[in-house]
């Protein structure tokens, strides 16, 4: 009886999950079903989930010899981006994560509340502010537009600071003892343990730079160098009248994105534990 109590609430949640993944999923899987669909039979038979007749014309279409269009192109230089951003937020955040909790100096506190406090403002008030900036750095139209800014998100050095606060400090002091320095520490002590939040951090970072629109949209006007997010507006507006093809184009941009999902999933999940880092 006590093993049946037990079950309900579980077979309970598990219904409640399935429903929403299906959810969640349906709209996906329609999405990936109506890109291999010739455009006249969308149009014209209704809503039918599978197509009367697969093709692979809407792909082509996009990939192979489009200039006015080069979607290939816009990939490749999300795929930078996003590359080199990762890159440069996993080097910023954790540096700073190290200093604000294993370092002592003055005021180091206060100045981490101030910097917990500019997360209340809204993003988009940054964005005329920051524009002057790059336009000042000539970087507008350059890739470095859209790599440095969010380099020192907030949210990521909380995040890293948490869990290395778990991370007991006697492993510092058995360093120090031996002759250890605050870089020697961050590499060869702190590092090592910070892998399974670096790699949430750098899903985050990848994913949140590779899906940004706003920003992008602004900062970049040469159709060469836009990365994909920003390429599909164009997309929209040259084929309104063929949502097939426009859907093919939405699903290369979420490819990158799935696979990381899809085998960062543990790293995910044991950074959800702040004790991961301690090591018995």
């Amino acid at each position: 009886m006590k093993n049946k109590l037990l079950s309900f609430p579980k077979l309970v949640a598990f219904l409640f999950l399935l429903i929403m993944a299906i959810i969640w999923v349906i709209p996906l899987v329609w999405g990936l079903v109506t890109s291999f669909k010739e455009d006249m039979e969308f149009q014209t038979m209704g809503f039918k989930f599978l197509p009367v007749e697969w093709v692979i014309t809407n792909y082509t279409s996009l990939l192979v010899d489009n200039y006015s269009t080069p979607l290939l192109h816009w990939f490749f230089n999300s795929l930078i981006i996003s590359i080199v951003h990762t890159l440069l937020v996993l080097v910023v955040v954790s540096l700073a994560a190290f200093a604000y909790s294993r370092l002592q100096f003055k005021g180091r506190n206060t100045l981490f509340t101030f910097l917990l406090a500019t997360m209340m403002f809204p993003a988009v008030v940054n964005l005329i502010p920051l524009y002057k900036i790059v336009d000042t750095l000539g970087w507008v139209n350059s890739y470095l537009a859209a790599i440095v800014p969010g380099a020192a998100g907030v949210f990521n050095i909380f995040l890293v600071r948490q869990f290395m606060a778990n991370i007991p400090m006697e492993y510092d002091e058995a360093a120090r003892v031996d002759g250890a320095g605050d870089f020697q520490i961050f590499f060869k002590v702190a590092l090592p343990q910070l892998k399974p939040i670096l790699m949430v951090v750098a899903l985050f970072s990848f994913t949140g730079s590779w899906n940004d629109f706003l920003w992008p949209s602004i900062v970049f006007n040469d159709i060469e160098k836009m990365p994909i997010t920003a390429g599909l507006q164009l997309l929209q507006g040259m084929y309104t009248s063929q949502p097939t093809m426009l859907m093919a184009g939405a699903i290369i941009a979420l490819i990158p994105t799935f696979i990381i999902y899809l085998f960062a999933q543990k790293y995910f999940l044991e950074s959800m534990s702040l004790s991961a880092g301690i090591k018995g």
